[in-house]
Formats: C-alpha cells, structure tokens, sequence
C-alpha cells in the first residue's frame, strides 16, 4: 500500500492543486471516498447536510474529520427541503423518498459552500446501481446537469465505471487509483475498508424516514388532509401512534419521554390534552377540529392504550382551557385499525 501511494503522489505532483468538497453522511461509503481523496494527497473538505428526516449520527461525521484532518462543515436543509417535499419535480421513490430531487438541491447547497470556500469539484460515496431511483446512471448524469455540476462531481467508488470527471482528466485526481464499484452487495466496500485501514465506521449506509413505510403513510397522510409540510409538524411525525378523525388528527403518547414532550407541546399550543385518571398510560394530544365526537374518540383511545382494565368505563380527564373528566369505555381493536395511520 506505501508503494502505490508513492506512485499516486508522483503521477500528481506536477499538477496544480485543486480544492475539493466532500459529501459525507458518516457511513461507509462517503467515508472510504473522503479516505481514497485523502491518500492521493488531494486538498479535500466536508458537508455533512441533514433534514427533518435523517436518522444521521453528526459525531460519527465529525469523528471522520479529525481521522483525516480535514475540516467538516454542516448544513440542515429545512423548510426549503420541506417545500420540494411537497411536489416533487421528479417524484417519489417507493415511499416518500424524493432521492433525485433531494441530491440536486443538497449538490446546489453543496455548489454555493464551494463557491466561498474554493472548491472546483465535489466528491460523493455514490455507488453505481446501489440505490435503484438516485444511483442508476441516467438519474446521476441528470443529478448533475440539473445542479449545473456537470463533469465536477467525482464518485471514487465507482469512478473506472464511469465518464471522466475535469479533476480525472487534468490530473488533479489519478483514475486508475480509484474503483470500479458496482450494484447493491456491501462486501465489496467492505472489504476495501480493511484495505484501507477504515475500521471504525458505525454503519454501512445512512437513514432516512422517508424510506420508512410507516413514517411515509403518516407524512402521506399530513400533506392529504394538511398541505404544505411544516418544519415543526415534521417532529410530531416522529412521535407516538397517529389516528386520523375526520379533520382532525391524534397523536398517542408510547413512552414517558413522548408523554412529556406532548404535554408540552399542547401547553404551549393550546391542543387538547387527555390522559386517564387513576390508571398509568399516556398523554393524547388533538390537532384540529375538536369537534365532539372526534374528543370522544380520542378519550376511547387514550383509555385503549392505558392500563385501565378493557371491559369497564373509565374517567379520562379532557383539557382544553378548562378541564373536564370524560367517562368512556376503550375503543375495540378493530376501529383502532381503522383510524390507524
């Protein structure tokens, strides 16, 4: 491995030195292609972008820079990502993943860091045919014309596989150094990352929700009967079981820690807040229209979820300025399913 460094620094060391920007999530892929720029001794810094949707470890990304000494910016995509959300211009995946659009608006956030730190090309851990809807070859040749990088973007894994980039052909980066990476198998990565000498990596690949079946139908859900998604209702997303009542919409509590923040939550905004007296089980919090009987359906399932017995009426207490006690009996499993989003 010294030896083929050697050659790499010297098939370079007479072309001028160009300034790259990696995109690293923190797992394998991005990290082995920041580790194959970083042995071929090339100027290189790191964006690491998040959304209300990446299950993303920042420690572990932070980690990778100072393995490779090399600094690491982060930037979240918010409510601009969240207005693409809502329209896709190129559709979604097999659940709400918007992947094609998601990698044209993240490479022009990308494009604008590298305008003002000097960066002339990106680097990305995309493998060709890993992902079937952001990572076949027209959709990545598309990725790049869109976000007005065409030739600038360098994927080292998969880099003998495809056209050469401005940085291959000008020497910047040699090309026969790099891989020839293809399809959905991880053994071929990892491997190179014991080749390399990358151990401590957390995961093969990063997260996110929007892949999730289940966070899709609630996000679904939330743009049919809401609209435009909101910053601050995509973190209600995440929380507790959701039912749909009509106009209206309920959120659940599963645990103490979900509980406290929907408690909170309808302190500060003024959702009615329900809970069992008498018995342990969670807070149910109503977004809408608290008409009378979406409030008796909610009570029905906070006395469901508690731990009140299932075959007797229970008091649940209904906070909605004032304070009234409800006497229901639970909700039958059945129409739980049927309100169940």
């Amino acid at each position: 491995m010294e030896s083929h460094r050697k050659i790499v620094q010297t098939s370079v060391s007479h072309v001028v030195k160009k300034k790259g920007l990696a995109l690293l999530s923190g797992g394998l892929d991005s990290t082995l292609a920041v580790k194959a720029m970083v042995d071929q001794g090339v100027d290189i810094e790191a964006v690491h972008f998040t959304t209300p949707f990446c299950n993303c470890d920042k420690c572990s990304v932070d980690q990778v820079g100072e393995q490779f000494n090399i600094p690491v910016h982060h930037l979240f995509m918010g409510q601009d990502f969240l207005d693409l959300l809502a329209d896709p211009p190129h559709g979604y995946g097999s659940q709400m993943n918007i992947c094609i659009d998601c990698r044209i608006h993240m490479f022009q956030k990308a494009k604008e860091l590298g305008d003002e730190i000097g960066a002339e090309f990106y680097v990305t851990g995309e493998v060709l045919g890993q992902r079937p809807f952001s990572q076949r070859r027209k959709a990545m040749e598309l990725i790049e014309a869109k976000a007005g990088l065409k030739g600038r973007i360098l994927r080292p894994l998969s880099a003998k596989l495809m056209g050469k980039t401005e940085v291959e052909e000008e020497g910047v980066v040699d090309r026969e150094s790099l891989y020839a990476i293809q399809g959905r198998r991880r053994i071929p990565q990892m491997e190179l990352a014991e080749e390399l000498g990358v151990y401590d990596y957390p995961c093969p690949s990063g997260g996110c929700l929007l892949t999730d079946p289940q966070f899709a139908r609630k996000l679904r859900d939330y743009i049919n009967h809401e609209g435009k998604p909101e910053l601050e209702d995509m973190v209600l997303l995440r929380l507790g079981r959701h039912f749909r009542l009509g106009r209206a919409r309920a959120i659940v509590g599963r645990n103490e820690t979900e509980n406290n923040v929907l408690s909170a939550l309808a302190e500060r905004k003024g959702f009615p807040r329900f809970e069992v007296t008498g018995h342990m089980g969670p807070v149910s919090i109503l977004m809408g229209e608290a008409e009378a009987e979406a409030v008796e359906m909610v009570a029905a399932l906070t006395a469901r979820y508690s731990d009140a017995p299932r075959d007797e009426a229970v008091d649940v207490e209904f906070k909605d300025g004032d304070i009234r006690v409800l006497r229901v009996s639970s909700m039958g499993d059945e129409e739980i399913e049927s309100l169940r989003i």
